[in-house]
């Protein structure tokens, strides 16, 4: 991979902050017109869209298929309402689908140069709408911008490209892991209604002995339950350079961070659990809380927190309306539970994976920003 070297940007110097050492000389002021327009997509019944052999590409990045008509690749696809800020570099022959702006005209352009550069210059800008944002292409095509020669847009294009072919293979990695990780998981516990009190994965002990069998019980006769009054947050003015996360069990997980003192949790490991969507994190690591609908659950003795985290995740529940759901129902659920040597060896064994997701997951948060930064230093 060749180095790039270090420009300091000038009103007059039209080259980027960061640059190949083979390339020289001021980039090119264009508009936007004239190097790669936007033109909108085509109205397909919606009969060719659901039965055909041709990919649509939707202004989401999401394919479907057609039966008639079919567009030379490569091109550069984004939404024209909506989703304006998603960009979509397309290898296959497609048809754009109604709802997209199609770049198919690079005047001898790279076309993976022009993917980067419409994702550098961010589309979302120029949206326009009360409700809804429409992507005003004519706003987009009047932007002057300076633009290399062939050979260096090539030579920015592929830099990128393998900076995205890392990410994708981490992606890859993660989603593999995770599936891994849920195969165990349908083997370790018990398939609910089968019968069964242990699945299908059993581990032993140091002498190589089976564990006992896994005995019945109520969830809430392995798990306690505190209220996190004592530790809602006061104040929601949240920044990352603040020391305390503050949790909620659904999806956002850490909703941001505090500078409150007093009243931190940590009597940690433990549950937090949504008493109105069943939601859950395992959590071991101080914090505070946002909403006092959030159940603290700890282990009784002889269980393993952890071990409960997974064995909660196992269990199909819809949720119906929006009452509160830990004492009434699932305080009451019948649950498989082995010895304690054996639920920390599952929770050990878990706790593994996990942390090799996660590692995999912080590669590509790093990566994702490392390209965030060739995209700000690369282009002008």
């Amino acid at each position: 991979m060749s180095t790039a070297t270090t420009h300091i940007k000038t009103d007059k110097q039209l080259v980027p902050a960061l640059r190949f050492k083979e390339f020289e000389g001021d980039w090119i002021m264009t508009k936007v017109l004239d190097f790669a327009p936007l033109q909108r997509g085509f109205d397909l019944p919606v009969v060719q869209i659901q039965d055909g052999p041709y990919p649509v590409v939707f202004s989401n990045g999401a394919l479907k298929t057609h039966s008639e008509f079919k567009a030379k690749a490569p091109g550069v696809v984004t939404g024209r309402s909506g989703t304006i800020g998603k960009v979509t570099f397309v290898e296959e022959d497609y048809w754009p689908h109604n709802t997209a702006l199609w770049v198919t005209n690079f005047y001898e352009n790279d076309p993976k140069y022009v993917y980067y550069f419409y994702i550098n210059i961010k589309l979302d800008r120029y949206g326009t709408g009360s409700g809804v944002p429409t992507l005003n292409r004519n706003d987009v095509h009047a932007q002057k911008r300076a633009i290399p020669s062939l050979p260096e847009q090539q030579k920015i294009a592929s830099f990128l490209s393998v900076v995205d072919e890392k990410i994708q293979q981490l992606t890859k990695k993660k989603e593999l892991l995770e599936q891994y990780k849920k195969g165990v998981m349908q083997q370790l516990f018990p398939s609910t209604g089968s019968g069964q009190r242990s699945g299908q994965l059993r581990f032993k002990d140091a002498n190589g002995k089976a564990y006992p069998d896994w005995e019945d019980t109520l969830l809430g006769d392995c798990l306690k339950y505190v209220q996190p009054t004592k530790y809602l947050v006061s104040s929601t003015k949240y920044d990352n350079s603040f020391e305390t996360p503050v949790l909620t069990a659904g999806k956002t997980f850490v909703l941001g961070y505090t500078d409150e003192k007093e009243n931190i949790c940590t009597d940690y490991p433990l549950i937090i659990f949504d008493d109105f969507t069943t939601a859950s994190k395992y959590v071991d690591f101080p914090f505070k809380a946002k909403s006092s609908a959030m159940k603290l659950l700890l282990a009784k003795e002889g269980v393993d927190v952890k071990f409960m985290f997974e064995a909660m995740q196992n269990i199909k529940f819809e949720v119906g309306g929006h009452g509160r759901h830990w004492i009434s129902i699932f305080s009451q659920l019948v649950v498989s539970v082995p010895s304690i040597n054996e639920q920390q060896k599952i929770a050990t064994y878990l706790s593994s994976i996990d942390n090799k997701i996660e590692s995999v997951n912080t590669q590509i948060t790093q990566t994702q920003t490392f390209k965030k930064g060739l995209l700000q230093q690369m282009f002008v």
